[in-house]
């Protein structure tokens, strides 16, 4: 399927502003949030008895913000369409871009010779069953020792990414790798923590004691993202650096680049 080319750039323009203005809100409330909650259990550690509340100041304005065990009878302000619009927008970008062209822009001869049809039913299989390994990998045993977790976690992402870098061109194996990510993340949001959240709130109106289990499990999912998050945002600009995708050793540099990302995360989050 083809676009009129004038209307094809206007599309990719939009979808591209609106996909990198949403991953920045996205991006952002949830480091503010990873901030906020580090906060609150400093607060709650000094404090043994009193709510923990975090004084703040921006834009002309002072705020605080108290934290609860449970939700109120106000109004509940959600942070969710964010990463909605973040995927959304990615998928058809991807779209767009390679999927309505019959995925030849995703093949290059010199690493696999397979039809476009095949390229995009990898693409595309790629974040589904990244999803799933990642979910069930979570919710095993495995998923509750953190350092297991994430050294079979990285071994399962570098394996995906020499697979992926030996199947489809460089650039296409970096993009669906960052796709993966973002549908592992935006999919920690609404599969995952809107529903436990929803599931507190639905017990507080009943009159029952919220389970904490979900609130932690949630707690976890959201955790996850803002280590995902890094090594992804790199991913979804690596097309303008083809030293990394275009080079021999692409895979590799992929798997040092996520390594660097994680660490990265886990010293923002200590900030």
């Amino acid at each position: 399927m083809e676009f009129n080319p004038e209307l094809n750039t206007w599309l990719n323009i939009i979808l591209r502003w609106v996909h990198v203005f949403a991953a920045i809100m996205w991006v952002g409330s949830t480091y503010y949030f990873t901030w906020l909650d580090g906060r609150m259990t400093e607060e709650e550690r000094e404090k043994a008895k009193g709510k923990a509340h975090v004084w703040m100041v921006h834009s002309g304005g002072f705020y605080v913000v108290e934290k609860q065990k449970k939700p109120g009878t106000e109004k509940l302000h959600w942070f969710r369409w964010e990463a909605a619009t973040t995927w959304l927008s990615g998928f058809l970008l991807l779209t767009l871009m390679v999927y309505l062209g019959g995925g030849t822009g995703m093949v290059d001869p010199d690493v696999l010779d397979i039809s476009g049809t095949t390229a995009i039913a990898i693409g595309i299989g790629t974040l589904i069953v990244g999803w799933f390994v990642y979910d069930l990998l979570v919710q095993s045993p495995l998923g509750k020792n953190e350092i297991l977790f994430a050294c079979i976690a990285y071994a399962l992402v570098v394996g995906a990414a020499y697979g992926l870098t030996h199947m489809l061109s460089g650039r296409w194996a970096y993009l669906h790798m960052g796709a993966m990510f973002g549908t592992i993340m935006a999919a920690n949001v609404w599969v995952r923590i809107l529903p436990a959240q929803r599931k507190m709130i639905a017990a507080t109106k009943e009159g029952r004691e919220p389970d904490a289990n979900l609130g932690a499990r949630a707690k976890l999912r959201s955790k996850h993202n803002t280590f995902v998050v890094v090594p992804t945002v790199f991913l979804m600009i690596s097309n303008h650096y083809d030293a990394t995708y275009g080079s021999r050793y692409n895979w590799i540099i992929l798997s040092i680049l996520i390594l660097l990302g994680w660490g990265a995360a886990k010293f923002i989050r200590r900030a």
